[in-house]
């Protein structure tokens, strides 16, 4: 980010003290394991979306790097001319919405473009969906907020089944201990009938921080309350240009500044063999993945 726009940044949202998240930076560039080429616009996020904390920033952005180093199955080798990658474009559409909702919320919709189970891998998906959200988050700046919609239109128990249980508490412990957004809410749309499935596979590893903000929407007009329908994709009964067309604006991005892609990878990344104290493995954060297994489905 260049300067004229984290200046503006800061003039958006003057209760942030830009000497206060310098003091962030300098500590950042103080850690042997972390990116010396880690920017201040990156630790804004932070220090916003914990709320001017500076100790529970730290712990945090600490927290984002490692779990980012080690989730590798979401957070490593984000090439857009990956087969993975390029695979999960043409089953998944994932789509940051322009303009905000009345309170200033950014919204950000996933949903399945190609129904076929058989082509659903939720990994490949799950890194697609971080690469867009990572993207779009820098691009756009610090926001008041962030509201996640997630639309079951199309999904079967096949989809379920290929879900593995550690690939959700994966997720759900990076969104919920190590994102650097302010989480307003987290929507299910078109609920399916063996929603309780799907509530079964994250239950295990959601707080009641995030059960509290968890809505589910059988009837868009309920949905509209959150989501205003003039921000809308034709697909839900707004006025802009459909899903599956409007997402090809950030793949095609993703592609364009692949390079940028795999850099910011490994500036958000750690080196434990620099880190101060015991390094950290995978297990320190989720455990012997051993002990998990796909969700038998009936």
């Amino acid at each position: 980010m260049k300067e004229a726009e984290l200046a503006k940044q800061y003039a958006n949202f003057p209760d942030i003290q830009r000497a206060e998240v310098k003091k962030l930076l300098d500590w950042i560039h103080a850690q042997p394991h972390i990116s010396a080429e880690f920017s201040e616009a990156e630790a804004l996020h932070f220090f916003y979306a914990c709320k001017y904390s500076m100790e529970v920033s730290k712990q945090v952005l600490d927290t984002n790097l490692t779990a980012r180093t080690h989730i590798e199955d979401f957070f490593v080798n984000l090439d857009a001319e990956s087969a993975e990658i390029k695979r999960a474009m043409k089953t998944a559409a994932v789509l940051p919405l322009p303009g905000a909702t009345p309170e200033g919320y950014r919204v950000i919709i996933g949903k399945l473009d190609d129904l076929n189970a058989s082509n659903f891998n939720y990994a490949d998906c799950m890194k697609l969906y971080c690469m867009i959200f990572d993207y779009w988050m820098y691009e756009d700046g610090i926001q008041p907020g962030h509201v996640i919609v997630i639309d079951l239109k199309g999904v079967t128990l096949g989809h379920v089944a290929r879900i593995g249980l550690l690939q959700m508490k994966k997720f759900l412990f990076y969104l919920q201990e190590a994102a650097a957004i302010r989480l307003i809410g987290f929507h299910f749309i078109n609920i399916v009938p063996f929603m309780d499935k799907i509530l079964a596979l994250m239950n295990p590893f959601m707080k009641k921080e995030l059960t509290s903000i968890l809505y589910l929407h059988n009837d868009l007009q309920d949905f509209y309350k959150f989501v205003p329908q003039q921000m809308l994709p034709k697909d839900y009964g707004g006025p802009l240009e459909a899903t599956s067309t409007a997402k090809l604006l950030y793949y095609n991005k993703l592609t364009t500044d692949r390079k940028q892609m795999l850099q910011f990878e490994k500036r958000h990344q750690v080196n434990e063999k620099l880190r101060p104290g015991k390094p950290k493995n995978a297990s320190d954060l989720f455990g012997i993945e051993g002990n998990f297994k796909k969700l038998d489905i009936d």
